[in-house]
């Protein structure tokens, strides 16, 4: 028993710092997730998300096994793609053996939660894929960049369509600063654009800027021959007192994994938590962001884009907006890349459309339809007035007054 038992690492699950669950590796990278009894008994317990609510809105207690990956939930707190193997490579981890990366990355994670060694043992010497020297500086390392403090390698910048994402601390609070794309011209100046105009327009939108990337520590050499601009946003899950706020992307509530975040959900799945488990408030702002984000021509709307948060630490409301950027100057074309209610395709985003969502996702019609038609008049009058002061380049100008045209509702609503 003793040596079996010696293969068995415990990780606790905190929220706000309350230890609530434990990950468990079991020996072969097999992990388990499981409630503590404290947090199952708990009447008054905090919501840790809704993909553990049953459709009564008890909480599940039986969960299975998974291999290598953890849990979809636990899954989609891990960054993804160059970022992931950047991290995992500063931590000594397989970037495919996600325990180890959330030993490693633990206590920086998104929303309120945290996660930490159970009895402070030691990291383990034995993921190091074959590197060697002191795991525990590994750790400090992948911590401290993750909070924008280690000197980036030029190919963790690489990601494909927008430069990379990283958290920083800076003045005032906490910010994700996101860098230029090596593959789509100014993104940054694109991005500030549309969630400029977003807000314009009235939707709940961070904190914003666009500042010059001399003036962000720690890049690697050579970024500014990429692109003069960073794009940052305030994050919206901490409080300028440094606490944390509980936040769950829409991939963590259907339990997709971070590959599946297009194929295997639609903005009509979305819509029907929303009406479910918000309020008219919630409603109304999702349906304005979807009618935008069609008339901007935005593809990448996937379930990672969409989040949820826990003001109250128990109930969910929409989360601020994040991640629009128009992708039709960059991918042209009518594909959505994730199903509306029917179809795919910007070109179905009808009044038809939309009705045939709200109805499938129990939310009134009327409060669906004015909602679009007061985005669509507003989106209008904005763009007209501000399409040619925002820093977005005229090939992304003219690209999305191209698109917006080919959108129905502009027509059937204005």
């Amino acid at each position: 028993m003793g040596a079996m038992m010696s293969n068995v690492s415990v990780l606790n699950v905190n929220l706000y710092g309350e230890p609530i669950g434990t990950l468990t590796n079991v020996g072969g990278d097999r992990t388990l997730f499981a409630f503590t009894d404290a947090y199952i008994e708990n009447a008054k317990r905090p919501t840790l998300g809704l993909s553990f609510k049953d459709e009564f809105g008890t909480l599940q207690t039986e969960f299975r096994p998974y291999q290598k990956r953890v849990m979809p939930f636990f899954s989609n707190l891990l960054p993804e793609g160059h970022l992931r193997k950047y991290l995992a490579e500063q931590a000594g981890v397989n970037h495919e053996r996600e325990f180890y990366l959330l030993w490693a990355l633990g206590r920086d994670l998104p929303g309120a939660i945290t996660i930490t060694p159970a009895d402070d043992e030691p990291w383990p010497p034995e993921v190091a894929d074959g590197a060697d020297d002191n795991r525990d500086d590994h750790r400090e390392n992948a911590l401290r960049f993750s909070l924008a403090g280690v000197q980036l390698k030029f190919s963790a910048v690489m990601e494909a369509s927008g430069g990379l994402t990283i958290p920083a601390s800076g003045v005032g609070g906490s910010w994700i600063v996101k860098l230029p794309s090596r593959e789509f011209a100014g993104v940054p100046e694109n991005e500030f654009s549309m969630m400029r105009l977003a807000s314009l327009v009235g939707m709940n939108v961070p904190a914003i800027d666009l500042i010059g990337i001399d003036a962000i520590k720690n890049l690697p050499e050579g970024i500014d021959k990429i692109g003069k601009n960073a794009f940052v946003i305030e994050r919206f899950d901490r409080l300028s007192d440094g606490s944390r706020v509980h936040i769950e992307d829409f991939a963590q509530v259907y339990g997709l994994y971070p590959d599946e975040k297009y194929g295997n959900g639609s903005f009509r799945n979305i819509a029907q938590v929303i009406a479910a488990e918000g309020n008219d408030a919630d409603i109304i702002e999702y349906v304005r962001r979807l009618t935008f984000n069609m008339l901007i021509g935005n593809a990448d709307m996937h379930m990672k884009n969409w989040s949820l948060i826990y003001p109250d630490r128990r109930y969910v409301s929409l989360a601020p907006a994040y991640d629009f950027v128009a992708t039709v100057p960059y991918l042209p074309g009518d594909a959505t890349n994730m199903k509306i209610s029917r179809a795919k395709v910007f070109s179905a985003f009808s009044t038809d459309e939309l009705t045939h969502l709200a109805v499938k996702a129990a939310i009134p019609k009327k409060m669906a339809l004015d909602a679009a038609k007061e985005t669509v008049q507003s989106f209008q009058e904005h763009w007209a007035k501000e399409a040619s002061h925002l820093p977005m380049s005229d090939d992304v100008r003219s690209a999305v007054a191209a698109h917006m045209k080919t959108v129905p509702i502009l027509d059937e609503l204005s």
